[in-house]
C-alpha cells in the first residue's frame, strides 16, 4: 500500500502567527524551526513513500527546502490541514493508497504513533479516516486543566465508543471529571493525537462538503466527517515513556524544550 505523509503548515495561525517557522532549542544547545523537526519526525517513520510539506506561503517553503524537504504549494484558500492535504492530491499530483497528514506543530509524534496509524488502516480495509489517541499521564492531564482554567486553548481531547469509532473531539477536556476524584493513574481521559490517515476518496470528499457549525466552533477540522457520517477510527497507541505535545501557544515553547532535554 503505497503511503505519502503530507505536512501542512501555513504562516497566518490565528493563535500563534508564523508558528511553523518558530525555533526551538535542542538539547545539544543548537535551533530548529518547527516545521524543520515536524519534518525530521516524518522522515523517521519506516514504510512511506514520501513526504511532502504542504503550504501557501513562501517563507515556509524557502525555509523547507532550505532543509532539503519537498513542498506542495495549495491555495491560501484552504480552511485548514485536512483542507490542504485534500488540495495537494491535485496540486501534487499524488497517487497513494493511504495519505497520512502529519500536522506541522507535534514535533513530539514519535514514529511508532504513525506506524501503527498506518498498521491499523491497513488491517481494516473498510476504514477510511484515522487518527491516533493517547490516554492521558497525570502530567499531561495536569497541562490541559492548566490551560482551561488559564483560559487558553491547548491540546484537544477525544471521547470514542466501544468500536474504538470516535464519538466527539473537543478542546474542552472530556469527559469532566470532579477535581476530588481525579485518579493517580488510569486517567480515563485521551489526548487526540494530531494525525490522520485516510483514502484518498475519504480525503476527495472532504473537500467537496464545506465547513460545518461544530468544526467552527470548536476550530477542530475532523468534526466534518463525524458530522456527514464519516466513521473516525480512534487507534489508541502507547507512549512508552515519552510524552506527547503539540505547539498551540507560545507557553508550549518552553514545554517542549523541556521535553526534548530529558530524551537525552
Amino acid at each position: 500500500m503505497k503511503t505519502v505523509i503530507l505536512i501542512p503548515a501555513r504562516y497566518a495561525s490565528t493563535r500563534y502567527p508564523g508558528k511553523p517557522l518558530v525555533e526551538l532549542t535542542q538539547p545539544d544547545g543548537s535551533r530548529k524551526s518547527l516545521i524543520q523537526m515536524s519534518w525530521e519526525a516524518a522522515m523517521g517513520v519506516q514504510g512511506v513513500d514520501a513526504v511532502h510539506v504542504v503550504t501557501d506561503d513562501d517563507r515556509i517553503k524557502e525555509t523547507a527546502e532550505g532543509f532539503g524537504a519537498s513542498v506542495i504549494m495549495t491555495p491560501t484558500t484552504c480552511e485548514n490541514g485536512t483542507a490542504r492535504c485534500a488540495a495537494a492530491l491535485d496540486a501534487g499530483a499524488i497517487d497513494a493508497d493511504l495519505v497520512v497528514n502529519l500536522q506541522g506543530d507535534a514535533p513530539l509524534t514519535p514514529t511508532w504513533f504513525v506506524e501503527d496509524l498506518i498498521a491499523a488502516m491497513k488491517a481494516d480495509t473498510e476504514a477510511q479516516v484515522a487518527t491516533p489517541v493517547l490516554q492521558c499521564d497525570p502530567l499531561t492531564y495536569g497541562h490541559f486543566v492548566e490551560d482551561r482554567k488559564a483560559g487558553r486553548v491547548g491540546g484537544t481531547t477525544a471521547v470514542f465508543n466501544a468500536k474504538g469509532h470516535a464519538l466527539y473531539f473537543s478542546k474542552e477536556v472530556l469527559p469532566y471529571i470532579d477535581p476530588g476524584k481525579v485518579p493517580d493513574a488510569d486517567i480515563p481521559v485521551y489526548h487526540h493525537v494530531g494525525v490522520y490517515a485516510y483514502r484518498p476518496a475519504a480525503l476527495r470528499a472532504y473537500g467537496s462538503w464545506g465547513e460545518c457549525d461544530l468544526e467552527n466552533r470548536e476550530g477542530l477540522e475532523q468534526l466534518r466527517f463525524l458530522f456527514n457520517d464519516t466513521p473516525v477510527a480512534c487507534v489508541e497507541v502507547e507512549g512508552r515513556g515519552r510524552v506527547f505535545w503539540e505547539l498551540n501557544n507560545p507557553e508550549d515553547v518552553a514545554r517542549i524544550e523541556s521535553v526534548l532535554a530529558k530524551q537525552v
